[in-house]
């Protein structure tokens, strides 16, 4: 039975020259010579200037025999030796300088060393600029298209500022009930625990009272609002931009800031002081119904003490941090939707980072305010 495995022979026909005999079938699956056997051959240091081939004996092959010549041009070039392919079949010659016609990008392999302390806050203090002159275009951008709103100049739909106002206030209002009525049970039981200590259960009306309308309702509005429709936000936005959808409204000559972005901003604004009255109104009723039932506090005391304890402008600062708080979110949402990249991961990072720049915006701002409102005596 004949032996067609892959094989290989050496011989020198003149000085200074190596021919390569290839011979057999050269397949993947089968064992094969390898590049080290033509380097023993050759041996350091070398007189061989050329290299060529001869395929009289070869039977078949495969993308095995590629590779073996793409390393043995290689080990050609590093020892200095002029790689001749004449004498290899026409299609393999082919495939080889198709294979190495390119060159491999200096960059494009993995480097192991580790980039220096600098240089890493270098890069990062670059993206920290780009991200700021960014965030004050969008919010420039967004200002101007706001301020053409009075004088009717602000090119969008009514329907879309509509079903924006649904989406993000009767639609809101499930999630906003449940996450509302435990808050005020957690402050009631919290503030049961201390007060109980000195007999004076009857200040949990007080505690859950203003808690809920001066931070509470306004800050856990906000926050769902940021998961839920900020999120959304971006990811619309960032679809439309994968599917150049913003691009085509640019060509049209509208612009997304007044199409796109006002709506959802105007929604939100609208939105989140309703969505705040009735967070605070159903905390009260949560704390209520611990003080009720487990505090053995009458409906009508308890109703008393918390209008004893809040007062109207109580109301009206947390009115004006959920104000505040819509148009952070808008603005967040939208931003990171409009800076998206052109890819389904960048939609995901993109509603990932409209969720925690709200979330952040809001939590800073509700510091500020705070501090501003003490300040004033407020």
């Amino acid at each position: 039975m004949p032996d067609n495995r892959a094989q290989i022979e050496v011989s020198r026909p003149a000085q200074g020259v190596l021919c390569v005999h290839l011979g057999g079938c050269w397949r993947v699956a089968a064992s094969q010579p390898s590049v080290e056997a033509i380097g023993r051959q050759i041996g350091p240091p070398s007189d061989i200037k050329t290299l060529f081939f001869d395929s009289h004996r070869l039977e078949g092959w495969d993308s095995s025999l590629l590779a073996f010549l793409v390393n043995l041009k290689k080990f050609c070039t590093r020892m200095q030796i002029q790689f001749d392919p004449g004498g290899i079949p026409e299609g393999l010659a082919k495939l080889l300088a198709l294979a190495t016609a390119v060159p491999e990008k200096t960059d494009a392999r993995r480097q192991d060393a580790r980039e220096s302390v600098l240089s890493r806050v270098g890069v990062r203090a670059l993206a920290f600029k780009t991200a700021g002159f960014e965030t004050l275009t969008f919010i420039g951008a967004a200002f101007t298209a706001m301020l053409r709103l009075p004088g009717g100049r602000a090119r969008f739909r009514q329907t879309d500022l509509a079903l924006h106002i649904q989406e993000c206030g009767v639609r809101a209002l499930p999630i906003v009930t449940l996450i509302s009525v435990l808050v005020g049970l957690i402050l009631a039981f919290v503030g049961a625990v201390q007060l109980q200590m000195f007999g004076a259960q009857i200040y949990v009306a007080n505690l859950v009272g203003l808690g809920m309308a001066r931070e509470m309702g306004a800050m856990m509005a906000a926050i769902i609002m940021a998961g839920r429709t900020g999120a959304a936000y971006a990811a619309q936005l960032g679809t439309m931009q994968v599917n150049e959808e913003i691009d085509a409204l640019e060509t049209m000559g509208i612009a997304p800031m007044e199409y796109l972005v006002l709506p959802r901003m105007l929604a939100l604004m609208l939105m989140m002081p309703l969505l705040c009255l009735y967070a605070n109104f159903l905390g009260i009723v949560g704390g209520a119904l611990v003080g009720i039932v487990t505090l053995d506090i009458s409906p009508l005391a308890y109703f008393n003490q918390t209008r004893e304890a809040v007062e109207l402008w109580d109301f009206g600062t947390g009115l004006i941090k959920s104000v505040l708080f819509g148009i952070l979110i808008a603005v967040a949402g939208c931003m990171r939707g409009m800076q998206c990249g052109r890819s389904a991961s960048a939609v995901g990072d993109a509603t990932t980072s409209a969720v925690v720049t709200a979330i952040v915006l809001i939590i800073v701002s509700d510091a500020v305010m705070t501090v501003v409102y003490n300040t004033l005596g407020i």
